[in-house]
C-alpha cells in the first residue's frame, strides 16, 4: 500500500458537511493506553469509520521470512482466543457476527504500517458490538495452526503464479535493485512464506502490535466522549510501551544508487514491461509539494504530462506511461512505468530517459506550471467526497505527523510552488544518470544511457 504522488494520489478535499466551515475539525489527543487518536465528527450519515494503524509494516520482516507482517495482519480475524469471561471465536463466528451487524472489517499492510479498518452503523447497539469484535481481534488473535497452514498454502500458490507474470517480475527485481539489503527491498517468495511458523506470527504480534505506536482515526456520527471511549477500548488490550511516533530506529538508511543498473529478464509476453527509477523522497521532505507539482507535469498528469506527450502522442510507442513518487518514513521509490511492444522497448527507454534528464536539468515551463497547478487545485473538491476517502487522508496526517490543517492548506501550498522550486527539488531528489532500469521481455542488449 503505497501512496503515490500522481494525478490520482491524495484524493483529498472537504466532505460536504464541512463545506461551510473554515477548517476541517480534526480533534487530536492521546489515549490512556498511549495511542494517538484523531477524530472528525461527521453527523450527516449514521455511520462510523475507524482506522487503526500500527507500527508493524513489512519493513520489520526478516529477509528469510518476508511476508511475516502480511500474514500477521491477514490472519487477525481467523479466530480469537478466550480471555476472562470472553469466549473464543472461530473465523466463521467472527464473519457471521460482522455480517449480522452489517459491518465491514478489513485491513492491509504497507512498507511502513499495518492498517485495520472497521465500518459500522453508528447506532449504539451496532457500534458497541462491532467495536467490541474489533478490539478482540486486534488484541488476542488465536492464529489457529490450521489457519496458518491454509494461509501459507494460499500465499505460496499466489506467489508462484505471480512469478510468471511480467509486472510482478519487474516489480520484484526493481525493488531489490533499488534497496539491496534494506527491508524496503524485501519481497515475499514461496520459500520465505514456507519458513514462517505460528510462533513467528505470535511473537511479531506481541512485539509490533503495541499501544504506544498505535494511531486510531475515527470519522462518523459520534461525539468526542464516544470517540474517546472507543479509542480506549480498541487499544486497552495491546501491550503498553512508551508513547512514540513511528520511527526508523534499528533500520539501515536508504542509500543513493552509486551507478546505473540495467536488468533484463526474458518473458514470452508480447509486451515488454519497463520500470525506471531510484529511491526518491521521504514523506517528511520539505520539497514534497514541489515534487507533487513537478511529477504531475513529468508523468503523473495523464494525457497532459510530458512523458505521455513524448512517448505516446508523438511517437506512438505505448498506450500509457506514468511516473510517481511513493514517499515513506524513509525515501520511497521514484518510478517511471511503461509497457510497449518488445521491438520498441529500447526506443521507448531512450525517449523517456532523455525527457527525464531534460526535465531535471531545465525544470518546467511557466505554462506547464500554470496548467498543472490549476488541474490539481480544481480537482481538489472531488477528493474527499466520502467519509471513506476522508479517513484515509486523516490517517495519513496522523501517521506521518503532518499538521492538523494540512488539508485546509493543501491548495494554498500547491499554488505557492514556483518553477524554480520544482527544478531545484528534482535536481536534489533525482539523478537521471544513476537509475535502475528493469525490462521484462525485451532484446538482450541494453540501450545506451542518454547524456
Amino acid at each position: 500500500m503505497r501512496y503515490w504522488i500522481s494525478a490520482g494520489w491524495l484524493l483529498a478535499t472537504l466532505f460536504a458537511p464541512f463545506a461551510a466551515q473554515a477548517a476541517l475539525p480534526i480533534q487530536h489527543w492521546t489515549a490512556a493506553s498511549g495511542a494517538r487518536v484523531y477524530f472528525v465528527p461527521s453527523p450527516s450519515i449514521p455511520m462510523l469509520d475507524i482506522n487503526l494503524d500500527l507500527d508493524a509494516g513489512t519493513r520489520f520482516d526478516p529477509r528469510d521470512k518476508a511476508g511475516l507482517a502480511t500474514m500477521v495482519a491477514g490472519l487477525l480475524d481467523k479466530g480469537v482466543a478466550a480471555a476472562d469471561a470472553a469466549p473464543a471465536r472461530s473465523e466463521g463466528e467472527l464473519a457471521d457476527a460482522f455480517a449480522d451487524l452489517g459491518a465491514e472489517f478489513g485491513g492491509g499492510v504497507s512498507d511502513d504500517r499495518a492498517s485495520i479498518r472497521l465500518r459500522t452503523l453508528s447506532s449504539p447497539a451496532a457500534r458497541t458490538a462491532a467495536v467490541a469484535l474489533m478490539a478482540q481481534i486486534v488484541s488476542r488473535p488465536a492464529y489457529p495452526v490450521e489457519m496458518v497452514e491454509r494461509e501459507k498454502a494460499r500465499l505460496t500458490a499466489a506467489l508462484r503464479e505471480a512469478e510468471t507474470r511480467p509486472a510482478a517480475m519487474a516489480a520484484r527485481a526493481f525493488n531489490a535493485a533499488l534497496y539491496g539489503d534494506h527491508p524496503y527491498g524485501f519481497t515475499a517468495s514461496p520459500e520465505t512464506v514456507q519458513a514462517i511458523t505460528r510462533d513467528d506470527l505470535v511473537a511479531f504480534h506481541q512485539r509490533r502490535y503495541d499501544a504506544g505506536h498505535a494511531v486510531v482515526t475515527l470519522i462518523g456520527d459520534i461525539d468526542r466522549a464516544q470517540a474517546q471511549q472507543i479509542a480506549d477500548q480498541l487499544t486497552a488490550g495491546l501491550p503498553r510501551t512508551a508513547t512514540a511516533t513511528p520511527s526508523t530506529t534499528g533500520l539501515p538508511p536508504v542509500l543513493p544508487l552509486a551507478a546505473p543498473r540495467d536488468i533484463r529478464l526474458p518473458h514470452p509476453a508480447q509486451q515488454a514491461h519497463v520500470l525506471v527509477g531510484q529511491p526518491g523522497i521521504a514523506r517528511s521532505d520539505p520539497d514534497f509539494f514541489a515534487i507533487l507539482v513537478g511529477n504531475h507535469i513529468l508523468g503523473g498528469g495523464g494525457f497532459t504530462s510530458r512523458l505521455t506527450s513524448e512517448v505516446r502522442e508523438k511517437r506512438g510507442l505505448t498506450y500509457g506511461i506514468s511516473s510517481g513518487f511513493a514517499p515513506l518514513l524513509q525515501p520511497g521509490p521514484f518510478q517511471i512505468s511503461v509497457q510497449t511492444r518488445k521491438d520498441q522497448a529500447d526506443e521507448a527507454l531512450r525517449v523517456l530517459r532523455a525527457e527525464l534528464a531534460r526535465f531535471v536539468a531545465e525544470g518546467p515551463s511557466v505554462a506547464e506550471m500554470k496548467a498543472a497547478k490549476a488541474n490539481l487545485v480544481n480537482g481538489f473538491p472531488l477528493r474527499l467526497d466520502s467519509n471513506r476517502k476522508l479517513i484515509g487522508n486523516v490517517a495519513n496526517i496522523a501517521w506521518y505527523g503532518l499538521p492538523l490543517d494540512y488539508l485546509d492548506g493543501w491548495t494554498r501550498r500547491v499554488e505557492a510552488v514556483t518553477a524554480d522550486q520544482v527544478r531545484m527539488a528534482f535536481q536534489r531528489a533525482l539523478q537521471p544518470e544513476r537509475m535502475v532500469t528493469v525490462i521484462v521481455g525485451a532484446a538482450d542488449q541494453p540501450a545506451a544511457l542518454s547524456k
